[in-house]
């Protein structure tokens, strides 16, 4: 580590402020920005607290149905507040990590990094999510662009996440023991005016939305409606844990599990 400033606003203005200066860098939970910090892959001169905004945090349900969660939220509180109104996307969020983990993260600081293996992005575009910030709304299909890197400017704070809720959900990984991280993973969501499929973990593009499985099931909300598709293996991600095509055969699993699961 190195020397950096440490600030704490209790209001988004005060955040907005404190981001304003010179190499400020937001603080959400802290479960990716600390690591990087400690190899110095980040080095902010001054660190900006979210944790003490009240007016960012929470869950609750709108006019128009959906559950909104402000983006200070923990996973904990999600897993537990939105259980009775979206149970898949609480389910998922009462499986990332460990409880410290879930304890400190929050779904807006999961979102800004946008991990290529990360939980929250999706559900975010699974549902057809609305990403709400400081100064404007971004539909989820228009906020991740590429591995680490969303549309979100310099400064920009997610304060609210707005989640339309489907007929039908569930999210499905395969886990990597050690980390807890989805090696694949996929978020099914059945909408009266179709299907959303969304996949994390595998592409080297980061979340994506599998088009061809969301025709399929959309048309008919089975596992039959799936069961010979096939992702192309072009563009996965191949490490130690697993080859592209391991990925690619992981995320039909994945779906078909996901849509049995809502039967």
């Amino acid at each position: 580590m190195y020397e950096f400033e440490f600030a704490r606003p209790t209001t988004l203005a005060e955040a907005k402020a404190a981001l304003a200066e010179e190499d400020a860098q937001a603080l959400a939970g802290g479960q990716t920005l600390i690591p990087s910090l400690k190899a110095r892959l980040a080095m902010p001169s001054t660190l900006v607290s979210l944790s003490g905004i009240p007016e960012i945090k929470g869950v609750c349900i709108d006019d128009e149905g959906r559950v909104c969660i402000g983006g200070g939220t923990t996973h904990a509180t999600v897993a537990r507040e939105a259980a009775a109104h979206y149970p898949a996307l609480a389910s998922l969020a009462g499986r990332i990590g460990d409880p410290a983990v879930r304890s400190r993260g929050t779904i807006g600081g999961s979102l800004a990094n946008n991990d290529p293996s990360a939980c929250y992005p999706p559900a975010a575009l699974g549902s057809g999510a609305l990403i709400i910030t400081d100064s404007r709304e971004i539909a989820a299909d228009d906020f991740f662009a590429g591995m680490f890197e969303t549309a979100l400017e310099e400064g920009e704070i997610i304060t609210e996440v707005r989640f339309p809720v489907p007929e039908r959900a569930r999210y499905e990984k395969f886990a990597q023991p050690a980390s807890r991280f989805p090696l694949v993973a996929v978020f099914a969501a059945k909408y009266a005016d179709g299907a959303r499929v969304a996949v994390t973990g595998a592409s080297e593009e980061g979340v994506f939305r599998w088009t061809a499985a969301e025709e399929a099931l959309s048309s008919d909300w089975s596992v039959e409606a799936v069961e010979e598709l096939k992702a192309e293996a072009d563009g996965m991600i191949g490490d130690i844990h697993a080859s592209p095509e391991y990925r690619a055969h992981l995320i039909g699993v994945m779906t078909r599990r996901a849509v049995a699961a809502t039967l």
